[in-house]
């Protein structure tokens, strides 16, 4: 019989993202039942934590296990995602005498993309809570990691994606078994499926922040930068923002490392720059002052799929770290993303997607009203390999 390895967590409770209100971190849940909001997990961060906990030997995001909320080893459904390389981008700082620019590649995730993590969490997760089967509606990378994750686990995979989404996509869910629905609009549209399909709860609903554990697997990223920096943090951050989660993740990762004393107490915490797509850019018109929310936004299809989200559940926590980190929002057309992804391709070898090469050409525009500094460091963040977008971008080199 195997036995039940526990694991140091220690997590103790969820809390409700807008008003507070407290929730069982022991059972399953899904959004808040009081302001249906996004549930965050909480940690005891007080009693001491060295940095020598974290395990070296784990090259995953794993080795922080004791800032994650899985409680027992058997139940880790892992494919080795995180640990992503931070890569110095040399021939475009010299370009743009930039001081100092880097990429972390999420790229190098299993599936491709940085999903992989935050989908890892959650199938983790519900296999630890006895969930059965999950289903999510999707733009692309979190079906496909949903799928491979659900596979490994044993589960059911329902994915609901845009009729329009590349054919790489589709297929790598088939590959993995997954129940494929396509749908003709957005992804607001798979989820009003998803929504109709599952009314009776029977699936896990894995969609951005309808569970709070798809947070905790992209946080890591934030706990990544700060080890493979030396625990010292960039200047300004930028980050392609769709749902938002990892952006959100991110900043709530360098709260708790201050809690816990791994940033020293002088550390300044990065700007935070969400980037997003100029035909799907919701939280910008929010931002702005344009609308008060983007709760009837209307967009349309982009080349960088995972930005086409047009009423993302977690914009009052994204727009929050804005507000929070001094940052600031910018939209990208699709030519710039093409131009970003070229110039990324041939200058330093690197075949980024399309939201990757989004975060790049926003650098620029930033460098170039003076809102960024030449003599900042400026991490960008490559939320995906391009392999699966050439439909998209075929020919445009």
């Amino acid at each position: 019989m195997e036995t039940s390895i526990a694991l140091a967590s220690r997590i103790h409770a969820l809390e409700c993202s807008a008003c507070g209100q407290s929730y069982s971190a022991f059972a399953l849940q899904r959004v808040s039942a009081c302001c249906q909001m996004p549930l965050l997990a909480v940690y005891d961060l007080h009693e001491p934590l060295s940095k020598a906990s974290i395990c070296q030997a784990e090259g995953s995001m794993w080795r922080y296990r004791e800032v994650l909320p899985l409680l027992h080893e058997e139940n880790r459904v892992s494919l080795g995602e995180g640990f992503t390389p931070l890569l110095t981008l040399g021939t475009l700082a010299s370009r743009y005498n930039l001081r100092s620019l880097v990429l972390k590649d999420e790229g190098q995730n299993p599936t491709g993309s940085f999903k992989a993590r935050g989908l890892s969490m959650a199938i983790s997760k519900a296999k630890e809570l006895g969930v059965r089967g999950c289903i999510v509606p999707t733009a692309g990378n979190a079906g496909v990691a949903m799928a491979a994750y659900c596979a490994k686990a044993g589960m059911q995979a329902v994915v609901a994606m845009p009729r329009h989404t590349p054919k790489a996509f589709k297929e790598e869910c088939y590959w993995y078994g997954a129940e494929v629905q396509l749908i003709d609009g957005l992804i607001n549209d798979c989820a009003a499926w998803v929504r109709q399909t599952n009314a009776n709860g029977e699936l896990l609903d894995v969609s951005t922040l309808k569970e709070p554990y798809r947070i905790e697997g992209k946080k890591t990223m934030g706990y990544e930068i700060a080890e493979q920096l030396n625990w010292k943090l960039p200047d300004v951050i930028l980050y392609p923002a769709g749902g938002g989660t990892g952006l959100i993740g991110i900043w709530k990762a360098f709260q708790e490392m201050k809690v816990l004393g791994w940033l020293a107490a002088e550390t300044k915490l990065p700007r935070m720059v969400a980037v997003q797509a100029s035909n799907c850019c919701p939280l910008i018109e929010t931002y702005t002052g344009r609308q008060a929310n983007a709760h009837h936004y209307v967009g349309k299809p982009t080349i960088a799929n995972g930005l086409a989200v047009p009423r993302p559940l977690g914009e009052p926590l994204m727009l929050e770290v804005l507000r929070e980190s001094r940052g600031t929002a910018v939209s990208i057309t699709d030519e710039q993303m093409v131009e970003g992804m070229r110039e990324l391709g041939r200058l330093e070898g690197l075949f980024v997607a399309p939201e990757g090469a989004a975060v790049w050409m926003a650098a620029r525009h930033l460098l170039h009203t003076g809102w960024l500094r030449a003599d900042e460091q400026i991490l960008l963040l490559n939320t995906g390999s391009a392999q699966k977008y050439l439909e998209n971008v075929e020919g445009q080199y």
